[in-house]
């Protein structure tokens, strides 16, 4: 099995034995090739991430906490992945975890023998239980940490989706749902920043999208959940609430303002809704469409 990862993410690729050599052109043609190519590999699952998405938001539609774990580039990513889901779909952030290899601290330096820590692999997910998702992340596959982590969540009930870029590998066995990018040899031997890397990027990219969007986080294509925490974005929370409501600017303002900047709810208030019943109407329904299609019935 050993061999068999090393003529993957972490094998040398004999079209490049003389990349030092070539011409800078020629070398970022490579780079850019590898880079399609990990894009088509995360195209080869969309069945697998729609299905581990589907299966996330089901649970979380219950209540329970979404969940990052990984060490190095991967953990990195997954990290990013989780940190964009406030201010853009407006998640709690109580109801993220970050389980990286290291701590804070691997977020900007290497944490040395982090990322084999077994137990504080399992003793990071043990705080996990039946409502909550645990999205583990590895190029290789086999990362000790992440592969802990994964494992002792699915053994709390939890649900699991495991992101490794080699085929067959035991973190993608040990998980609910995997999702294998098969990205090859990278341009620089094992630098798994590269093509395994932006595949994990894009792959995560879309599990939490769709799974926001499940979850009721989007109305239409707008982020009525975003959060204006500048000039920028509460103007674009303005015109937002004018598209959807027609209402005149002053109107949206003033709606936008009771609303504490929250779009969702000051569409309902324009509805004529009233700020605690616009906000119970929210949460029962699972999203704004949900409650607008609540008050259509209502006649």
């Amino acid at each position: 099995m050993e061999d068999k990862f090393k003529v993957n993410t972490e094998s040398a690729s004999p079209r490049y034995t003389d990349l030092d050599t070539w011409e800078s052109g020629e070398v970022l043609e490579a780079l850019l090739e590898r880079q399609l190519v990990a894009v088509a590999a995360v195209r080869a699952v969309r069945g697998e991430i729609e299905a581990a998405a589907l299966a996330a938001a089901r649970r979380l539609g219950r209540g329970g906490r979404l969940a990052y774990a990984g060490a190095g580039t991967s953990g990195r990513l997954a990290v990013q992945d989780g940190t964009e889901l406030p201010p853009t779909y407006g998640w709690p952030r109580s109801r993220l975890l970050y389980l990286l290899a290291g701590g804070e601290k691997a977020l900007l330096s290497s944490v040395e023998g982090a990322e084999d820590d077994v137990g504080a692999g399992r003793e990071a997910a043990s705080m996990l239980g039946a409502n909550d998702v645990l999205v583990g992340v590895a190029a290789s596959g086999r990362t000790p940490y992440t592969l802990a982590a994964i494992e002792e969540a699915r053994s709390r009930g939890a649900l699991t989706v495991a992101i490794a870029n080699n085929p067959g590998t035991p973190l993608l066995r040990a998980a609910d749902h995997a999702i294998c990018l098969d990205t090859g040899p990278e341009v620089v031997a094992g630098s798994t920043r590269m093509a395994a890397g932006t595949a994990q990027k894009v792959a995560l990219n879309l599990f939490s999208t769709l799974t926001m969007i499940r979850l009721g986080r989007v109305y239409g294509n707008r982020m009525v959940e975003v959060e204006l925490t500048n000039k920028k974005l509460w103007r674009r929370g303005v015109a937002m609430l004018r598209e959807l409501t027609g209402a005149a600017r002053a109107e949206a303002e003033q709606a936008l303002a009771e609303a504490q900047g929250r779009v969702s709810l000051a569409v309902l208030l324009l509805k004529g809704v009233g700020l605690e019943e616009a906000r119970r109407l929210l949460s029962q329904a699972g999203g704004l469409r949900g409650a607008l299609e609540r008050l259509a019935r209502r006649g």
